[in-house]
């Protein structure tokens, strides 16, 4: 059956009648060229089109822990708790009681890719399986002190996804070997996390106005495979080059800065502001082979967005706070994540992502002393322009709304425990197969994907 498969796609992908043009325009078949980058753009910009959302925040989590999650992340002006605070707001620090606070969230996202080209079509699932994303902070002030201080430990971005290659879907047919003949990625993986150690100092200018803000720290684990940020290599000398994998590396370090303005007025309203900086990291590098199987070192660069936070929060009705953020995340000045198209060795040069504004809103309400639930929603400008189908199939996380509840549960006058659940409703999105020549005519990729997310927590105050 497997063989019987494999000769239908072969069969589908390739024609005796094919000109030269219409050979090179093959899956990954394409000699490399200077003019391969403007090929690419103006083809993506003349054939694809989208069917509904995209993805949301990038691979950037909206929001800190179980509270902050339920309650949308729109947390900015509104410091539930410590871990919230100290993922968005490093000023809000001065409006939280000294406590501990930890949480950690499981997401799941369910992916299925679709494409055809020359007759050929198939569709994969993805087996992403289950994320694990840590949150832990520790706020502390004296009594009577201006200074808070505050350590925010946060997984603050990452995706993952898993499709095996296939006979039938052209997209995840094996790397071709041979001059002329179709083929694709063949199986891929694709993996990041980032872990953030930020450590902050915020300070109480008034009784009303605070400011904040310290170094953060950044470790990042990424795997591409096949790592398209690198030059196909011919090693074997078929003329046919090939992607190398891009799984052996490690940890990688970087670091940047964030500050923030808090402000709280005497009739009950807040105001917040801050500035996460970019995240410069070292060069991703990976320890790889060519064709032959000998060593080869590749590596990209990649760092985390800029991102701009503005909050506005209510609490002036009993028992009740209603909060909305408004959010900037500067993609499109970020290696790795902007930048599209090819380079003439036929690396890829990023992913094309866009910058984008979100909003998010978020309430909470107090039904009694020891019971405490909470909503949110949030929504996002889509990252990914229309020609990126091919490559967002790549990130499980391409959400453009999201719905969260939450609720905490008071156990003493010292300890709570949290809960939040998220839905990232089904989006899809559609576009051509894009060669660094252009798009494949008549060709077309399809992805589609929710997320569940459920977080869980504990606060100690002290």
């Amino acid at each position: 059956m497997v063989g019987s498969n494999q000769n239908k796609c072969s069969a589908g992908l390739a024609f005796a009648e094919l000109d030269a043009r219409s050979i090179r325009l093959l899956l990954f078949s394409t000699p490399w060229t200077e003019h391969s980058d403007a090929h690419f753009t103006e083809a993506c910009g003349n054939c694809c089109r989208t069917d509904s959302s995209e993805l949301a925040q990038g691979t950037y989590l909206s929001s800190g822990g179980p509270v902050g999650q339920g309650f949308g992340g729109a947390t900015t002006a509104a410091p539930l708790d410590g871990i919230s605070a100290t993922y968005w707001n490093p000023a809000s620090i001065s409006d939280v009681q000294k406590q501990l606070g930890f949480g950690l969230g499981l997401v799941l996202p369910e992916m299925q890719t679709s494409s055809s080209a020359f007759g050929a079509s198939g569709t994969s699932r993805a087996e992403p399986g289950v994320s694990a994303i840590p949150k832990i902070s520790w706020v502390h002030r004296e009594e009577g002190s201006r200074t808070t201080y505050a350590v925010g430990i946060h997984g603050v971005a990452g995706y993952r996804t898993n499709y095996a290659a296939s006979t039938t879907n052209p997209l995840f047919t094996p790397q071709p070997n041979t001059v002329g003949t179709p083929g694709g990625f063949g199986s891929v993986h694709t993996e990041a996390q980032f872990l953030q150690l930020a450590p902050m100092i915020s300070y109480a200018i008034t009784e009303n106005l605070s400011i904040g803000g310290g170094p953060t720290i950044t470790l990042g684990d990424v795997t591409v495979d096949p790592f398209v940020f690198a030059a196909p290599d011919d090693a074997d000398g078929t003329l046919q080059p090939r992607y190398p994998g891009g799984t052996g590396s490690r940890m990688h370090w970087g670091g940047g800065a964030q500050f923030g303005l808090y402000y709280v007025s005497d009739n009950h309203i807040h105001l917040g502001f801050s500035l996460k900086s970019t995240q410069r990291m070292e060069d991703f590098r990976y320890n790889s082979a060519d064709e032959l199987g000998l060593p080869r070192t590749v590596r990209t660069k990649m760092e985390l967005p800029m991102i701009l936070s503005w909050g506005a929060a209510y609490s002036g009705i009993e028992d009740l706070m209603i909060a909305v953020d408004l959010r900037y995340l500067d993609f499109e000045n970020t290696d790795f994540w902007g930048g599209s198209g090819f380079n003439p060795d036929g690396s890829l040069i990023g992913l094309g992502m866009e910058s984008v504004v979100s909003v998010s809103t978020g309430v909470q309400y107090d039904v009694s002393d020891d019971l405490t639930v909470r909503c949110g929603y949030m929504f996002t400008e889509n990252p990914f322009p229309p020609a990126a189908t091919m490559i967002a199939a790549a990130a499980p996380l391409f959400y453009q709304h999201q719905v969260s509840f939450g609720l905490t549960r008071k156990l003493s006058d010292s300890a709570s425990v949290h809960m939040a659940y998220t839905y990232y409703p089904t989006n899809a999105m559609t576009g051509p197969i894009v060669t660094a020549a252009g798009a494949i005519p008549g060709s077309s990729v399809s992805t589609r994907a929710f997320v569940h997310m459920l977080n869980i927590g504990a606060t100690i105050k002290y």
